[in-house]
């Protein structure tokens, strides 16, 4: 097992896996930014911590934002692909891929989601992000493909 963790491949899955992880981890502190700076909470104790003393300004700060509700939409999807391409990735470093093709994989996917946050916070005007999109769910495919492949030869 030590051989495999000190194998380029593996360290550069843990290099790229890192990156993506802490990309979605800074999610959630954009959420609470953004739920600030718009007043706009969706729990009474939040409001209440954040100016709402009174009943009648509570009830002002307990709404939905389309900020908020962007940056929340774009954790979500962050959420829904980040943890597949981990998953599956992993699983791939484990088929001994070359290092070159390894490293496509894990770079276009990372690229695909940064460049898929910019257009959906900024937001970029479409096709931008459902390209962006399509882009890492087919690289976390395309190792899965690699994985089963793999798995049906033994």
């Amino acid at each position: 097992m030590s051989e495999f963790i000190k194998s380029e491949v593996f360290l550069a899955f843990s290099t790229y896996a890192s990156i993506v992880l802490l990309k979605m981890m800074m999610m959630g502190p954009l959420t609470a930014y953004f739920r600030i700076t718009r007043g706009a909470f969706s729990n009474p104790e939040d409001a209440k911590a954040h100016g709402g003393k009174d009943e009648d300004t509570r009830k002002k700060l307990l709404r939905t934002d389309p900020d908020v509700e962007r940056v929340r939409r774009c954790h979500q999807n962050d959420l829904e692909n980040i943890i597949p391409f981990i998953g599956i990735g992993l699983l791939y470093t484990f088929t001994g891929p070359d290092l070159s093709t390894a490293l496509l994989h894990f770079r276009i996917f990372i690229g695909a989601r940064i460049f898929h946050s910019i257009a959906y916070l900024t937001p970029l005007p479409q096709p931008s992000r459902g390209l962006s999109w399509m882009l890492g769910m087919g690289v976390t495919f395309s190792m899965a493909y690699r994985v089963l492949r793999a798995g049906m030869h033994l």
